[in-house]
């Protein structure tokens, strides 16, 4: 009985930045927020992230942008502004019908990471059983986090499109995409 639980703690450990309620910083208000939202007509560098498989239409998608490598993919936002390595946050209420898409800025051209979470009750916590959760390159997710390797991405000097395919919950320990 041991295993089954220490299973399900390393998955909810490996998921814990996506867990964590908008934070603030101390004499920084929601930096990584402030500086992640597009401006209208913004012109990049920026990714546009595009949300596919969606449970249903409820809900908040939130995207997280983080460095491309191990130690800081999906790690506390707080340590990571403090630290003053790339972190931004966008949220976004999920569109009734038409394409479920958000756009967040990056501080340039470069490789970087990126999380998305459908947030399904809109309550800021990855709910194991109920939320759906992506990474670009559509990794297979097991009882731990991905590589960095398999989440990154290429952003460009304008506007980047990445396609995130949602993985919800199916039985006791397995996440994947929805059945069509």
């Amino acid at each position: 009985m041991k295993k089954p639980v220490l299973l399900a703690g390393l998955l909810l450990a490996g998921t814990a930045a996506l867990a964590k309620p908008l934070g603030v910083i101390p004499s920084t208000p929601d930096l990584g927020k402030a500086e992640g939202q597009c401006r209208p007509g913004e012109t990049g560098p920026a990714v546009i992230v595009v949300a596919v498989g969606l449970k249903d239409r409820k809900g908040l998608l939130r995207a997280e942008l983080y460095p491309p490598n191990d130690p800081d993919f999906l790690a506390d936002d707080n340590l990571l502004i403090m630290a003053g390595k790339t972190f931004r946050r966008v949220e976004v209420a999920v569109p009734q019908s038409g394409p479920a898409q958000l756009c967040i800025r990056v501080p340039g051209p470069g490789y970087y990471t990126l999380s998305l979470l459908h947030d399904r009750d809109g309550n800021r916590k990855f709910g194991l059983s109920t939320d759906g959760i992506g990474f670009p390159g559509d990794p297979r997710l097991g009882l731990s986090q991905p590589k960095a390797a398999v989440a990154r991405f290429v952003a460009g000097p304008g506007l980047t499109t990445v396609t995130i395919r949602l993985n919800y919950r199916h039985g006791l320990f397995s996440f994947g995409p929805l059945k069509p």
